[in-house]
């Protein structure tokens, strides 16, 4: 496998940790209080209801059981949409999720590849769900041509994998697909997915990003935080210590372990809100669904993982300029295609300005950028119903039109109502807190 090379990497003043430590203070205490308001208001509403109902210590017995074989019944997530497996590597598969030529009528559209995060889960949140699956929504909006990166989960023989491995895939699939394609890179896929494009700009026909850092030093995130923190005072070393652990690549269920420290509140609503709605068996389907694709967990390459957190969490080197891959430097400025950025107002992973940093760093003309914010979290931008529904088709109504064609392109606006109907409109449904 390759090495890497970089030209440094970027230190930590006094100033930026005394600001991590504060946010950290800061955000810690929130999360605190926001857990435990969460469960005086959840107790009270269970004290309620069981008033209410004239609950017997049977009924109760009864709800309580059927709630704890609801949070222990866990099935390994898949996916929904029709698929075959085109391109296969020890770390990664490549799905086609193709129509065949015949029944979409669009031979000539630009073929489209999904990066989707990696971050310790499967990459099937892209296809969370039959009404919730952000694939279907692409498909919808005539970008039927479509392929997906799946992330397979880090073995002892894949330890050593490197950004170049997964940089080197990324062609293999684009030569494959024809050359040329729209990528699109949810969270850490983002990143990669801008590194690509940075190397390989005449390979790519548009890029959208969602939720994906690509200033890791920006906004208020409690990842940067820490990574500010732990590297100020220890280096690599506990990022090592946690890949030494995990036999060489970095467990998955750390990973999960630190996404729920983050918000606890979250977690602790999601099971409470499981109790109150035991009788409802679409409100348990929606939590059974999301906590198959959460509480499952899979490994990271750990070269792979330190290389990122050296070069990108602490280093930041993308949006300095300084990152360097096999003697290549990754210049954000080589990026002149259509940039689409999309992020989540109250995402605390990825704030926004860690995506829309990316909007000053690329050479793509201003009037060929679009900026947009859907309302909700992280993990809402990739499967949330109203994200998928508001936020991604008009994007990819776009994408499409710029995929095709003159001649064939569509009347704007035309596709979205089929974009907008590939997802089951939430209604007035109780909704599965996520982070």
């Amino acid at each position: 496998m390759s090495a890497i090379s970089s030209t440094g990497t970027q230190q930590n003043g006094p100033a930026d940790l005394v600001a991590a430590l504060a946010h950290l203070t800061g955000y810690n205490t929130a999360a605190a209080a926001g857990g435990l308001a969460e469960l005086t208001r959840a107790s009270g509403a269970l004290w309620g209801d069981a008033l209410a109902r004239s609950t017997s210590p049977f009924e109760l017995a009864d709800r309580s059981l059927r709630w704890w074989r609801a949070m222990r019944d866990r099935s390994v997530p898949g996916w929904h949409l029709p698929n075959k497996i085109v391109l296969s590597t020890p770390f990664a598969h490549l799905r086609d999720f193709s129509d065949p030529p015949a029944d979409s009528g669009t031979a000539g559209v630009v073929p489209t590849l999904v990066l989707p995060p990696q971050a310790g889960h499967s990459s099937s949140v892209v296809d969370f769900s039959p009404t919730q699956s952000q694939l279907a929504v692409i498909k919808a909006s005539g970008l039927t041509r479509l392929y997906v990166l799946d992330w397979r989960p880090a073995t002892s023989e894949t330890t050593g994998v490197t950004i170049t491995d997964y940089l080197d895939v990324i062609e293999r699939s684009i030569e494959l697909m024809g050359g040329r394609a729209n990528l699109i890179g949810d969270c850490q896929g983002g990143w990669l997915a801008t590194i690509y494009a940075a190397l390989h700009p005449e390979r790519v026909n548009t890029l959208t990003l969602a939720g994906a850092p690509i200033d890791f030093h920006a906004g208020e995130s409690v990842i940067a935080s820490s990574t500010r923190t732990l590297t100020s005072a220890f280096g690599l070393a506990p990022y090592k210590a946690l890949v030494a652990m995990g036999g060489g690549n970095m467990p998955g269920k750390a990973v999960l372990s630190n996404f729920i420290a983050i918000q606890p509140q979250s977690e602790i609503s999601r099971q409470l809100q499981l109790l109150e709605h035991i009788d409802d068996a679409k409100h348990v389907e929606r939590y059974r669904v999301f906590e198959d694709w959460f509480k499952y967990t899979q490994d990271i390459p750990g070269a792979f993982y330190l290389w990122l957190v050296e070069h990108l969490f602490w280093g930041n080197e993308l949006i300095s300029g300084d990152l360097v891959i096999d003697g290549r430097r990754a210049d954000m400025t080589a990026i002149t295609c259509p940039l689409f950025l999309l992020a989540g107002s109250t995402d605390h992973i990825t704030p926004p300005p860690q995506l829309f940093a990316a909007a000053d760093a690329v050479g793509t003309p201003p009037e060929d950028i679009q900026i947009r914010t859907a309302t909700g979290g992280h993990l809402g931008l990739f499967m949330g119903r109203d994200a998928l529904r508001k936020d991604w088709p008009p994007l990819m109504e776009t994408v499409h039109e710029l995929s095709v064609p003159r001649r064939a392109r569509s009347v704007r606006g035309r596709g979205r109502n089929r974009a907008e109907d590939a997802v089951a409109d939430p209604g007035a449904t109780p909704r599965v807190p996520a982070p």
